[in-house]
């Protein structure tokens, strides 16, 4: 369905504003694709025709800088067995993420610290940070946070969409009554680290435990306001307030600004998606055919641009621009009419002027509140 007010095209002001930027995404599900038959991410993929949303010419169409690319790995049975299969599988994806930056140096680079992610941009080349989003992996064993650590990874959140053996989950029946024994241990492993904790799909007490034992701002790499959209997904504004004043930053994303259509259909396809890298090219082209054909029909969210500028300005009012990022969750369930992939986020620079953000509050919008946030991180360390 057509947006109104969404501009076909920014002005040239805005994309000038938009180029000067230091531009991260909080939430990339884009290495779900990295290792696909025929696929490469420095080719230019059509959404009429494959289901990828990101890839490098369209971050230079985009004018993204870079992100948080997700090492995820779906929930499954609390067993020993499960725990050593999984952090196998997650450390394969971070081998994956590492092949594909080694296949292309000049264009993106691993970023580290909030000084490398400087440093990269500086150079031209796309930043690349590691995020886990489900610490599954971990099992009962926190000193596997570590070992993620040492792979490059800067970013975690303890569970995803049920409750596993470190929080309760949003999304799921509680077992713990917010951070598990374990998870309390976890979040102790990511201070000592200076790894940044992202409580988003955690639930409302495991968000609590995690802001109170912290020792270092929290940063939510894919959540909204409830106030917006009532889901658990989401955070009250109380909480919202809570974090901003622990110095912590939410990164506002196109989901849960409506209700989830989650048909049948879509859960296969969902399913498919999931495994798409033992898909074969032709089956690719046939999923992202279904894909369209299911949106076109039966949109996966109602909720379009102007649903997510209003929330977007509704947080800002809420916590100020010093609390607030973006992120599309692009290749992980995001993108909404008129902002479908990272070719449109210049329209969202677009809005945000017209809606009275100079360049400095764009600014930290659009990065620095990360890094920031991830420099608090690194100060609060401890070998």
């Amino acid at each position: 369905m057509p947006m109104t007010g969404v501009p076909v095209r920014p002005s040239e002001h805005a994309r000038q504003v938009h180029a000067r930027l230091l531009k991260l995404d909080g939430h990339l599900d884009a290495p779900i694709h990295f290792m696909r038959q025929g696929w490469s991410i420095g080719d230019r993929h059509d959404r009429s025709t494959d289901v990828a949303q990101l890839d490098f010419p369209r971050m230079e169409d985009g004018n993204l800088n870079g992100g948080f690319f997700v090492i995820y790995t779906p929930q499954g049975p609390l067993t020993q067995t499960d725990y050593d299969r999984v952090f196998a599988d997650a450390c394969r994806r971070s081998e994956e993420i590492d092949a594909t930056l080694a296949a292309f140096p000049d264009r993106i680079g691993l970023a580290l610290t909030a000084q490398d992610a400087e440093r990269l941009h500086g150079q031209n080349r796309l930043i690349c940070f590691k995020s886990i989003e489900n610490s599954y992996p971990v099992g009962d064993d926190v000193t596997r946070v570590e070992a993620f650590h040492k792979l490059g990874v800067r970013l975690a959140g303890p569970v995803h969409s049920r409750t596993n053996q470190l929080a309760d989950s949003a999304t799921d029946a509680p077992r713990w009554g917010g951070l598990s024994p374990l998870g309390k241990e976890w979040v102790s492993a990511m201070n000592r680290l200076g790894m940044m904790i992202d409580p988003s799909h955690a639930s409302d007490a495991a968000f609590d435990d995690m802001l109170s034992l912290s020792r270092a701002p929290l940063l939510l790499s894919h959540s909204g306001s409830r106030s917006v959209f009532d889901t658990e997904r989401n955070l009250d504004d109380g909480r919202l307030r809570a974090l901003a004043q622990a110095g912590g930053v939410l990164c506002f994303t196109t989901i849960y600004l409506s209700d989830l259509h989650m048909t049948p259909e879509r859960g296969a396809l969902m399913r498919k998606l999931g495994l798409i890298h033992r898909l074969t090219p032709d089956e690719q082209a046939e999923l992202a055919h279904d894909w369209n054909a299911l949106d076109a029909a039966e949109p996966m969210w109602t909720a379009g641009f102007d649903a997510f500028m209003g929330g977007l300005l509704h947080v800002i009012d809420v916590v100020g621009i010093d609390h607030v990022a973006f992120s599309g969750d692009f290749d992980g369930g995001g993108g909404i009419d008129g902002l479908a992939d990272v070719t449109d986020l210049p329209v969202i620079t677009e809005r945000l002027i017209e809606a009275g953000l100079g360049e400095a509050d764009l600014a930290k919008l659009w990065g620095q509140n990360i890094l920031r946030v991830l420099r608090d991180n690194e100060a609060a360390a401890r070998p």
